[in-house]
């Protein structure tokens, strides 16, 4: 009898077994959910330091300001700086032989919000190019403000929903947050790219940063 409860118990074993790995199976076939991720995002701890070397000066004039003078989607690689986001930042991608994805999925982390189709989706600059030209960038050349606006090596690009991407428009955070659970990543890329740029931040915007990482 407890030969046979003993086998009866392995069984068991080797189903429950079976399921785990058949569902772990699944899980790497259908891949990953979409988790939009830039690189190199701080610690909070480290933002903070950031933060608090960042210049704090009034925002400046927008006089002389268009987009045109931050070129951007530049090529390299036979991709354009906003066709590597959207297979950085998202699942499952296809691409065509031109690097333009076909299929695939994106989650907006400013909104929660899963975006099934590329044209839906925009490659939002954490800090906004206004913003920049307001913080210091309208003294840049050129060159400087076509790397700041297709930089790929910090957290300054991310793949968003065309509604909370323009929601934003080029608002900073004193005017403008993310949903709750993503303000301290926010704050952490916001910090980053404009310690990284040597950008200026004003006294609204930083106390508006500090309450974010205070939510870390």
């Amino acid at each position: 009898m407890g030969g046979i409860l003993m086998l009866t118990r392995a069984r068991r074993g080797v189903a429950v077994l079976t399921t785990a790995l058949s569902t772990a199976l699944l899980f790497v076939l259908l891949g990953q959910p979409a988790t939009a991720a830039p690189p190199n995002i701080p610690s909070a701890a480290t933002a903070r330091t950031e933060l608090n070397a960042l210049r704090v000066a009034a925002e400046g004039s927008m006089t002389g300001y268009s987009r045109d003078l931050f070129p951007h989607w530049t090529s390299s690689g036979g991709c354009t700086t906003r066709q590597t986001v959207l297979k950085r930042d998202g699942s499952n991608v296809v691409v065509d032989s031109n690097c333009q994805p076909t299929s695939g999925s994106w989650y907006s982390p400013y909104d929660g919000v899963t975006v099934t189709s590329a044209s839906g989706v925009d490659i939002d600059h954490i800090v906004p190019l206004a913003e920049a030209w307001r913080s210091g960038a309208n003294s840049w050349t050129t060159d400087t403000r076509r790397s700041f606006a297709n930089d790929l090596s910090s957290p300054q690009l991310i793949a968003s929903s065309a509604s909370s991407n323009r929601s934003k428009g080029d608002q900073d955070p004193a005017d403008w947050k993310p949903v709750s659970s993503y303000q301290c990543t926010y704050a952490r890329m916001w910090i980053r790219a404009k310690y990284r740029w040597n950008l200026s931040v004003d006294s609204a915007e930083k106390t508006a940063l500090t309450s974010m990482l205070n939510t870390c």
